[in-house]
């Protein structure tokens, strides 16, 4: 059975609240993982130029092809996302995503993970959904979606361009 919404909110994701409509003070602090979903009826229309911010004086913009190539057809998830605690055990999910929207509104970035998100025409219309998990979980959380993900498409999500591998699996 592919990933889609249901499996997600079936597998204790919350969340789903459309970019536009986040509010970071709700999203929980903990470690986790996360998922960025296209709403019912959502079609790709890409952007010339993506809204992201420039990372290492690199332009995060693809050509329409490559943007093409990449999407999934019939997918419902177009990115899958890690929150690890940090260093210090200040980062988390909210953290993770406000710094993950703030690079779509144009802001530099520590990374650059997902970036295909943000030359998606509608991406504010997009869905964030998260399910905490204890840091020493999150790699192998995030490793297994993408490889079941793939398993059944083929190939990785739309914006994820590097495959999840959890250490000593």
């Amino acid at each position: 059975m592919p990933i889609s919404k249901q499996t997600l909110k079936d597998d204790g994701f919350t969340g789903f609240r459309p970019v536009r409509d986040l509010e970071i003070n709700r999203i929980p602090q903990r470690p986790g993982i996360f998922a960025v979903l296209r709403p019912e009826g959502f079609e790709p229309r890409f952007l010339a130029k993506s809204t992201a911010g420039v990372f290492k004086k690199k332009d995060p913009s693809l050509r329409a092809e490559a943007l093409h190539a990449e999407w999934v057809e019939d997918a419902d998830v177009i990115y899958l996302g890690k929150a690890g605690p940090g260093s210090k055990g200040n980062r988390g999910l909210r953290r993770q995503i406000q710094e993950f929207v703030d690079f779509g509104k144009g802001k530099p970035p520590g990374h650059w993970d997902g970036r295909l998100i943000w030359q998606l025409a509608d991406s504010r219309t997009l869905l964030i959904a998260w399910k905490e998990l204890a840091a020493e979980e999150v790699n192998l959380a995030e490793a297994r979606y993408h490889a079941e993900f793939r398993e059944h498409f083929g190939r990785l999500p739309f914006a994820n361009l590097v495959q999840a591998r959890a250490k000593g699996v």
